[in-house]
């Protein structure tokens, strides 16, 4: 490094001030362990020309030639081609050559030889050279860059990232300290490049704090300030983090719907850190001050609520978000029906159900199937005879799967009437296959002592051929046999039959 860090100043600019004492307080939120720590030098993967289909014919001739000639022999190799390389072609041969910085800087002097470089070469070869660690090349690219008047916060922002990348924070903090000694300002923009430079790394979001906690005094943050910190604690999952950010954002910069993006970054904060309750909360300020996230928001917001089962703060989201107006599409419907039938939550299934249509959200066949499904789960006969009729009205009929189960059941809650009609409208319907469900009912018959009635439908059933089960036989004979002869020799008959197909 160049210098030390020059001491920023105590100037007294405040932030201007947005009271946040009606947001929920962070006392109940659920402290969540820190991830452990991820190795510490990232391995980078950067980009070849020959992974690059569309690279100009100079540029890959130029690059084949940096990867193959000796360090001594590049740039008499480099003349030879006869090749004046334009400013285009010099930033396209840098933005492949960061595998071999050496060759690349014996390019790029060669290069100026015949023209003076853009401020977009010089940027890609300090950054090219910051990747590979070789900072003390970097900084001599800086300087250089400084006689040249090119310096700009993007080059900054590059050797931010190139020091956070290795974990190296003090000197990431020092370049920023030594920016204004290099002609360029110190300003919210320059803040934020080296937030971003620490939000991206893993577990390096507390040096951002930390840096933003020393500077704000003197350059106030702006909203950009909190939604890449804001953005960082959500990769973190800091939690407690999150909700101190985002009353320092309001206290600073107040409310705005232009803010969705930080507020889409805390909130799923909390949802994914199970402070799903404050998460609520805040979601209930925001809509007062007119800030409620939108649709894609609600959407990935369930998402994490339906894979925690989370049914109780799901259906709280969604009334939040239906109140508000927003139109969930019949995907999100299918999605929080699925949730609440698994959670057995009825109620809430039927209420939504009967909301749809006024949604421009119709019900399809999933729909329906999953709620007729947890009314067989839970035993409501009266509820399935019910249903399966709206069912069939609205032309959307139960699955094989489900008729099975539902004959089963209604057999159960002696309701053989509507398990025949079910079974009667899977034959009529061709609803397929009838295995599961024509067993379900033989057994069903059985053990209602109505042989009569299961032997017709069990002649009917091998004249389909339908796969009546070997444990479904032992029970029918089992129960043929105690009634006597004749049905003993109906049994017989019908058993050779079975036998026979």
């Amino acid at each position: 490094m160049e210098a030390m860090a020059v001491n920023p100043s105590t100037s007294s600019t405040a932030i201007a001030n947005h009271p946040s004492e009606n947001l929920p307080s962070s006392s109940s939120i659920p402290r969540k362990p820190s991830p452990p720590l991820k190795p510490l030098l990232k391995v980078h993967q950067f980009p070849s020309h020959l992974d690059a289909p569309d690279i100009s014919p100079t540029a890959r001739t130029i690059c084949e030639i940096l990867t193959r000639a000796s360090p001594q022999d590049i740039e008499s190799a480099l003349s030879s081609t006869g090749i004046s390389p334009s400013p285009d072609i010099v930033e396209e041969v840098l933005r492949f050559s960061y595998h071999y910085p050496s060759s690349a800087l014996k390019f790029f002097r060669w290069a100026m030889q015949a023209q003076k470089h853009t401020a977009d070469a010089w940027n890609l070869m300090v950054d090219l050279l910051g990747k590979n660690q070789l900072f003390e090349a970097m900084w001599d690219a800086v300087r250089s860059m400084k006689q040249e008047g090119m310096l700009s916060t993007a080059t900054f922002a590059s050797v931010f990232g190139s020091y956070c990348t290795v974990r190296r924070s003090n000197e990431a903090i020092m370049s920023f300290d030594v920016m204004d000694r290099y002609g360029v300002q110190q300003d919210v923009v320059a803040v934020n490049s080296l937030l971003s430079a620490f939000c991206r790394e893993e577990n390096q979001t507390v040096k951002a704090l930390e840096f933003i906690e020393r500077i704000k005094m003197k350059i106030p943050p702006d909203v950009d300030t909190f939604i890449i910190l804001l953005g960082g604690l959500e990769k973190e999952g800091n939690v407690l983090q999150a909700v101190r950010t985002f009353r320092g954002m309001v206290d600073g910069v107040g409310w705005s719907p232009k803010y969705m993006g930080a507020y889409d970054a805390f909130l799923m904060t909390l949802l994914r850190g199970a402070a799903v309750d404050e998460a609520i909360k805040f979601l209930q300020v925001m809509k007062g001050n007119n800030c409620l996230p939108g649709l894609k928001f609600f959407s990935n917001a369930l998402d994490i609520l339906i894979d925690q089962g989370n049914s109780r703060h799901a259906i709280q989201l969604w009334d939040i978000m239906v109140g508000s107006g927003l139109v969930p599409k019949l995907i999100m419907y299918n999605s929080m029906i699925g949730l609440l039938c698994n959670n057995d939550d009825i109620d809430n299934a039927f209420r939504l159900l009967d909301e749809m249509a006024l949604n421009g959200a119709f019900p399809d066949s999933l729909t329906y199937n999953m709620i007729f499904q947890c009314l067989i789960k839970n035993k409501k006969v009266h509820e399935v005879s019910k249903f399966f009729v709206e069912m069939i009205k609205n032309e959307w009929p139960p699955t094989h799967s489900n008729c099975a189960m539902a004959i089963a059941m209604l057999f159960e809650g002696y309701d053989p009437e509507t398990a025949v009609e079910i079974w009667n409208y899977m034959i009529e319907n061709s609803i397929m296959p009838l295995d599961k469900s024509a067993n379900a009912l033989l057994l069903g018959l059985c053990k209602l002592g109505r042989l009569s009635e299961l032997g017709s439908f069990a002649d009917d059933m091998l004249e389909r051929r339908v796969k009546i089960y070997d444990s479904t036989m032992e029970n029918l004979k089992n129960a043929f046999y105690k009634e006597g002869r004749a049905a003993r020799d109906k049994f017989d008959s019908l058993s050779r039959r079975w036998k026979a197909r």
